[in-house]
């Protein structure tokens, strides 16, 4: 209880339930951090939606492992988190305020797996520059954007939306949230959807 009481002082403290570029976490690679500029809020269309059997499929992980998100079927929710691209700020503030959110995900069953279309090596140096992350983290480089695309969320220039996905134990799609790409997801409503699943 004392962590979870923890958890929810740090997200507070990091605009917890509040959508926006607020980028706290940011700051923390310097001038490493490649900023697009505004970009259009939506550029792809979507293929699946609530109720649907979420599609399968295998990535490779910063870990080196593959990862099949049917195996998760009977055992575990699952968020996919999609992002754009590694190295940019929205993305960077939103994965590591997952961190801080770890309790929450385990205290609704809830693995959280995210996506980009970056390549490995990208993704495990950023990863690290971060500081490391409890979840798994998996490309969709090649054959590039084949999951985003099968999920209706590959933008035209070969980035993923920033969306999430949110899956429960019998592989059904119960939550899907594309959002403004120049905005960071509200934590706050990807709690209540997790805790719909977990009654």
């Amino acid at each position: 209880m004392k962590s979870f009481l923890i958890t929810v002082l740090g997200l507070a403290m990091l605009g917890f339930g509040i959508a926006g570029p607020c980028f706290c976490e940011s700051t923390a690679f310097g001038n490493k951090i490649f900023d697009p500029g505004s970009l259009k809020p939506v550029d792809s269309v979507l293929k699946i939606k609530t109720g649907d059997a979420a599609p399968d499929f295998t990535l490779t992980s910063i870990t080196g492992k593959e990862l099949r998100l049917s195996s998760y079927i009977g055992r575990k929710n699952v968020m996919l988190s999609f992002i754009p691209a590694a190295w940019t700020p929205v993305c960077s503030d939103q994965w590591p305020g997952y961190n801080i959110a770890e309790d929450i995900f385990r205290r609704y069953d809830t693995l959280l797996i995210g996506i980009s279309t970056d390549p490995l090596p990208t993704l495990f140096a950023w990863t690290r520059d971060m500081g490391g992350l409890w979840f798994e983290v998996v490309s969709d480089f090649w054959p590039h954007g084949a999951v985003s695309e099968t999920y209706g969320v590959l933008r035209t220039n070969g980035t993923a939306e920033r969306a999430i996905i949110l899956i429960d134990k019998k592989g059904i799609i119960r939550f899907v949230h594309v959002g403004d790409i120049n905005l960071r997801p509200d934590l706050g409503i990807l709690v209540r959807e997790m805790k719909k699943l977990n009654p």
